[in-house]
């Protein structure tokens, strides 16, 4: 069967960009040619019209934090000639933004090892364009991430392109075999060290983000953190430990991920498991967050909320929950507790967030930091309050 798909003109998935910046400006900036050796683990992310909005989560994730990949530059001409650091709000890191592929390939100089597929759209399938462009990445000699719903392996269009260019496709979703799935066993009880649940009040909010801030954060205190990831995009940034839980059949979600902690605990003895959320328990149209809520049984949960976003994305008709009816049902669903909120700044300026800090700390009688524009050492100090037993596993000082 052959391999070539003609391609048309890329479309956007029409989501609009909810993330507004605090801090960065929207020059263009020139990027100096750098000499990048042959590695395996370089990458090329494809985001097309889409870095720094919502279904840009995947390529967004990648450039503030990957352990697995080193991200060369992102792909998206509605913002090409960007720094890609810029772009998201944060400060500069050097990854550029690229207009297509071919300028893409003529930055990194040599080839990179590896394209990843940097978008998550509703419809968790690719375009007639991006099937041809992914395509044409494999012609180049590049093997493919994939983190959608669609199984490219299975493709056989793809099959005989990985062939041909002797290449891999990673499917980063697709789950073991049913016949080695796991399902409850009540081993979590096993897991001795505490575990926190990082929710949301809506989905593509940041849940990701914060926990990745806040193990790093713990770890870098002296507190030894395990994050276990739900996500593909987690598992893409190089999560040791992790589980796409919205493809797994759902008779197995809480197995899965008990047994994830289980294996992490027991192979890294930690002294506390952070597990990345996904959705909103509140949500009607996601489960994974109860799914989460059961397979961690967790002794404490970080709620994340964007007090900027009206209503919940892909769903214009659907109201934002408030972080107090979050924080009712959570309790209400799981013998656990909300320790702490942390903000989403979208469609917020800096004096707006603390504000926010600062009216939901009276209301809710919780700490309220925003992990990626505050200090790291606010979520450090939201678990070792609740948590005091983990000061004594510290060798840092806080701010």
């Amino acid at each position: 069967m052959s391999s070539i798909i003609h391609l048309e003109q890329p479309q956007p998935s029409g989501r609009e960009n909810q993330h507004a910046l605090i801090k960065g400006s929207g020059s263009t900036v020139t990027f100096p040619p750098r000499n990048i050796p042959r590695s395996n683990n370089t990458a090329i992310v494809y985001c097309e019209g889409n870095f720094g909005a919502i279904d840009g989560k995947t390529a967004n994730g990648l450039v503030r934090h990957s352990e697995k990949y080193e991200i060369l530059s992102v792909i998206d001409s509605k913002k090409a000639g960007l720094d890609a650091g810029v772009a998201l709000g944060d400060e500069p890191n050097g990854i550029p933004i690229c207009r297509d592929l071919t300028e893409a390939l003529a930055f990194a100089k040599a080839l990179p090892g590896y394209f990843i597929f940097g978008m998550a759209p509703a419809s968790g399938m690719l375009s007639t364009y991006e099937r041809g462009l992914v395509i044409e990445a494999m012609n180049h000699g590049m093997n493919i991430v994939n983190g959608l719903h669609e199984f490219l392996n299975d493709d056989p269009v793809f099959a005989a392109a990985c062939l041909s260019n002797n290449v891999s496709i990673l499917d980063i979703r697709k789950p073991r075999d049913k016949k080695d799935l796991r399902m409850f066993s009540g081993r979590i009880a096993e897991v001795t060290c505490p575990r926190i649940a990082v929710l949301g009040t809506d989905c593509a909010i940041g849940k990701r983000t914060t926990a990745t801030i806040l193990t790093r954060a713990l770890n870098e205190y002296g507190v030894k953190a395990v994050m276990i990831g739900t996500g593909q995009t987690g598992i893409i940034q190089g999560a040791r430990y992790g589980i796409a839980l919205d493809a797994i059949p759902s008779q197995f979600c809480s197995g899965e991920l008990e047994a994830t902690i289980v294996e992490a605990f027991e192979a890294e003895s930690p002294d506390i498991i952070i597990v990345e959320g996904q959705g909103a328990l509140s949500h009607p149209a996601f489960s994974t967050s109860s799914f989460i809520l059961r397979g961690t049984c967790p002794d404490g949960v970080v709620l994340q909320h964007a007090p900027g976003r009206i209503n919940r994305c892909d769903f214009d008709q659907m109201p934002m929950p408030t972080p107090a009816s979050e924080v009712n049902l959570i309790e209400t669903f799981s013998d656990t507790k909300v320790i702490g909120l942390t903000i989403n700044h979208e469609n917020m300026t800096d004096d707006d967030v603390d504000m926010a800090i600062n009216s939901y700390e009276k209301e809710l009688g919780i700490p309220v930091t925003d992990a990626l524009t505050r200090s790291p050492d606010h979520l450090v100090e939201m678990v070792l309050v609740s948590f005091p037993q983990l000061r004594k596993k510290s060798v840092g000082t806080l701010n």
